[in-house]
């Protein structure tokens, strides 16, 4: 078991959850409640990660954080080494290509919020900061926590976009979904049959953690 390469891929996920979660509330809420021309554009964008094969995104991305590209070459200057190739370039990808996993269910939350509800809250002469904190992220929680599990899960087993735009660097961008296809390389059965187990096991449990947990939530409100 590459214990090193499972705790990259957790920190990896959690890394990737703090800085998701701000963007997929705006985006989401912005999306469920906003009318305005362009919507569907911008809504397909926003789910170009689910359809592009991992290879492509991988590659713009690369390019994006490159040495030669703008963001690159600011990041070199600030901090002495490429985004590119590093756990913090591993972040940003992994914002980006599970930009749908969160802001898909979350927008299905704060959809699910009959507008009579905000027009109450508006009415009762609540902010729009205090509706939203008090009103409506609790009616959206199920949708938000299924964006926190989908998003967890799916880093830990995104494989063709971290190797694109990470490479297979130990302890610096292996992670343990890598780490099994270099086992099955090296004809390591056993390593690689132990790490699948683990990250099925690891997935199982944050899927069955959704589901329990967002029925309860739907129990309540119901």
């Amino acid at each position: 078991m590459d214990w090193n390469a499972l705790n990259l891929s957790l920190r990896l996920a959690f890394w990737t959850l703090v800085f998701l979660l701000p963007i997929g509330l705006v985006l989401g809420r912005w999306l469920a409640v906003g009318r305005f021309a362009g919507k569907g554009v911008v809504e397909a964008l926003l789910a170009l990660p689910l359809v592009l094969p991992p290879t492509v995104l991988g590659y713009y991305l690369l390019v994006g954080m490159g040495a030669e590209s703008s963001l690159g070459s600011v990041w070199q200057a600030l901090f002495g080494k490429p985004l590119a190739f590093s756990f913090e370039g591993l972040v940003a990808a992994s914002v980006v290509f599970n930009l749908p996993f969160a802001v898909q269910p979350i927008q299905r939350g704060f959809e699910s919020i009959a507008p009579q509800v905000r027009e109450a809250a508006a009415c009762c002469g609540l902010s729009l900061s205090r509706s939203l904190w008090r009103i409506e992220l609790p009616l959206a929680w199920p949708g938000i926590l299924t964006a926190l599990v989908m998003s967890f899960a799916h880093t830990l087993g995104e494989f063709g976009i971290v190797l694109m735009v990470g490479g297979n660097i130990p302890g610096e961008t292996q992670t343990i979904a890598i780490a099994i296809y270099d086992r099955v390389q090296g004809f390591d059965d056993n390593a690689a049959a132990r790490m699948s187990a683990t990250l099925l096991a690891v997935s199982l449990a944050a899927i069955a953690v959704s589901y329990v947990a967002g029925g309860r939530l739907a129990r309540r409100h119901a």
